[in-house]
């Protein structure tokens, strides 16, 4: 390529991040109903045309934060603080709560992307199904977590854990910014309904296991 042509791609490049990247910021806060495309180019700094020659609709540039969204929250923020936090696959289950509690009480608590994008597009529409599937893949991480503890029901037990998780996220929204704290109450109850038995010793119940007075 020559340099003429490295520099229009680089061009090229710079403007659809730019446009991403205010997406992005708009999105998270604003929700994508309420943020139109003309807002997006003139915050950008773009013309229209340099927007949809990276993005053909609004649709494809809300895929592309979702696609984002996902990246930065749920792999490079979330499932990293937790694995940071915890070594026990059992206790990153509940190091989640933790990584919550601090989010919620902090100036960068912008709530839950998907789930805002769930409510703003009816069912079956194709951005609230992709919405719905960038949730899932939370509950793949959830189901990883479990299978590494021994929980036997995986897909039950991720299923569950995020209701709370999602439940404690909605109540901050809410104003209860202690949310996590309390979810992790009833959070520890069901992971310990859900692990497998610690097997007896030999020469009888360990000191402090249920038995052991």
């Amino acid at each position: 390529m020559t340099a003429a042509g490295t520099r229009r791609r680089t061009r090229r490049n710079g403007a659809r991040e730019r446009v991403l990247a205010t997406a992005y910021d708009l999105f998270r806060r604003e929700g994508t109903r309420h943020v139109g495309v003309d807002t997006i180019i003139d915050r950008a700094g773009v013309a229209k045309m340099s927007l949809y020659r990276h993005f053909r609709s609004k649709e494809e540039l809300i895929n592309a934060f979702m696609e984002r969204r996902e990246a930065v929250w749920t792999v490079d923020w979330l499932k990293a603080e937790v694995l940071r936090r915890a070594a026990e696959p059992a206790e990153r289950l509940l190091a989640i709560f933790d990584v919550f509690s601090e989010w919620f009480g902090s100036g960068a608590f912008d709530g839950c992307s998907f789930i805002n994008i769930l409510l703003e597009y009816p069912l079956g529409h194709p951005i609230h199904d992709r919405a719905a599937a960038h949730l899932a893949n939370i509950r793949s991480i959830l189901k990883e977590f479990a299978g590494a503890a021994g929980i036997a029901d995986t897909q039950a037990f991720a299923d569950t854990w995020h209701i709370m998780m999602k439940g404690s996220i909605v109540a901050a929204c809410e104003g209860n910014h202690d949310a996590a704290r309390e979810a992790k109450v009833a959070a520890r109850l069901f992971l310990a309904s859900c692990l497998p038995p610690v097997p007896a010793s030999p020469e009888g119940p360990v000191a402090g296991t249920p038995g052991s007075r």
